[in-house]
């Protein structure tokens, strides 16, 4: 069933503004009004009691992006049990987790494709690009399915990932036969165990650790920790 927003105008002297009053989504604000810059919005992934904060990029690839997962200073600390990761921590207008319960409601509602920005201290950046992304419910250990790779100079990073269920380091879901999430300090679809950790501890570039940072193998290997790592979601085209 495709969901309709219902709409707001707001009237100003000779000019009138249509906005989504409860948009499900970043896409719903953009398609809406395009002229919208990036920033923190309200969207209802749930419906009118579900309101809640996110980071849309109006500009990636044509904008529209919901983001759910935002790295940018390390003033966030991402090393924490199952319940934040299910409901969401941090905010909006900085680092945060939109929560794996709100991914769901919206990925089993439309179908999404998937951005992955990234950023090293020398400015360089990349990005990791699918056609699709979902995950399924709690009962199902929120597991990941994301397909249709496009790369844009990051590499292939997800696929190991693919068909994992979610892991903290109270809640071990992993392959391996230790908890991956306790070994490498972060939270992710952790299989055997690692590509890459955007959830991982925030450091600085170079480091003698492997995998411990915000780490894409695929770019720049396990031993340098990224400056900046986004993920952010919008209805597939």
């Amino acid at each position: 069933m495709k969901l309709v927003p219902v709409l707001i105008c707001l009237l100003a002297p000779q000019l009138i503004s249509c906005l989504p009053l409860m948009p499900f989504d970043c896409n719903d604000i953009h398609n809406y009004d395009n002229s919208r810059p990036n920033g923190v919005y309200t969207i209802y992934p749930i419906g009118s009691t579900s309101a809640v904060q996110v980071y849309c990029d109006m500009d990636s690839l044509g904008g529209g992006w919901t983001v759910f997962q935002r790295r940018m200073d390390g003033t966030v600390n991402f090393y924490r049990p199952w319940d934040p990761y299910k409901i969401g921590f941090g905010s909006a207008a900085g680092e945060y987790w939109l929560g794996l319960e709100n991914i769901f409601h919206l990925t089993v509602r439309r179908r999404y494709e998937l951005l992955v920005d990234m950023e090293d201290f020398d400015g360089n950046t990349a990005f990791a690009r699918y056609t699709s992304f979902s995950i399924d419910s709690e009962t199902d250990g929120y597991t990941l399915h994301v397909s249709g790779f496009i790369d844009g100079g990051a590499g292939e990073g997800l696929a190991f990932h693919n068909g994992m269920k979610f892991s903290t380091f109270d809640k071990d879901q992993d392959y391996s036969n230790y908890n991956c999430a306790e070994n490498f300090l972060g939270a992710f679809w952790f299989s055997n165990c690692l590509h890459t950790n955007p959830n991982g501890v925030y450091r600085w570039g170079p480091s003698s650790h492997s995998f411990l940072g915000l780490e894409w193998y695929h770019w720049k290997g396990p031993n340098y920790s990224l400056k900046s790592f986004s993920m952010k979601i919008r209805p597939a085209q």
